[in-house]
């Protein structure tokens, strides 16, 4: 049996919203079999590879995003989930998008379901926002970063979808032109968007 001092420990730590994870408690002097016999009983779910929680655990409706964050900290959430995370569009995507460098190591997650995407240098790395999501650091790209990867990957997510999320964010003043030909620069979307700026501005 685990000592009371090791399960209330472990359970004070996966009260919090974020939960805990299993280095976390590694790094406490918390042996694995208390986590285990803690799951086993009931008292504790596993929510992804690696991270647990309270089974009464409330969430939020950003939960997919802060489990995902937790377990591919190297991530950054993008295109469709970037999207609905900053309410624009009618979009409700099934899978976390996420980008991650070219030459990472794939994740494995059962939980959320992830849509892998490999951006490289400057794509990769500017216009990143970091927003705390259940007590977890998350990062997701901007508004105008969004839009501009959304025209890059038009054939992955649709024209249509690109589109609507430009008209909208520019009609609820989410971005600048500056910051948005930014972005496009760093996308090498220019020339595609150019035309649809054009008549937006008109």
């Amino acid at each position: 049996m685990p000592t009371a001092t090791d399960r209330d420990r472990t359970l004070k730590l996966a009260r919090r919203s974020q939960g805990v994870t299993a280095r976390e408690l590694a790094q406490a002097g918390i042996h694995t079999q208390v986590l285990s016999r803690l799951v086993t009983g009931g008292e504790l779910e596993r929510i992804a590879r690696g991270l647990y929680r309270l089974p009464e655990h409330m969430v939020t409706e950003h939960h997919g995003l802060a489990v995902a964050a937790a377990a591919v900290p190297h991530g950054i959430v993008c295109l469709l989930s970037a999207l609905q995370y900053h309410g624009i569009g009618t979009q409700l995507p099934s899978e976390v998008w996420m980008a991650i460098d070219r030459r990472a190591r794939r994740p494995a997650l059962r939980y959320p379901p992830l849509r892998i995407v490999r951006y490289t240098g400057a794509a990769l790395t500017e216009g990143v926002e970091t927003h705390r999501l259940e007590g977890r650091e998350v990062r997701v790209y901007n508004v105008a970063k969004t839009i501009a990867d959304c025209f890059k990957y038009r054939n992955k997510i649709g024209l249509d979808v690109a589109l609507e999320a430009l008209r909208e964010a520019w009609r609820a003043r989410r971005f600048t032109m500056d910051a948005l030909d930014r972005y496009a620069a760093v996308c090498r979307v220019q020339r595609v968007m150019r035309p649809y700026l054009e008549a937006l501005a008109a």
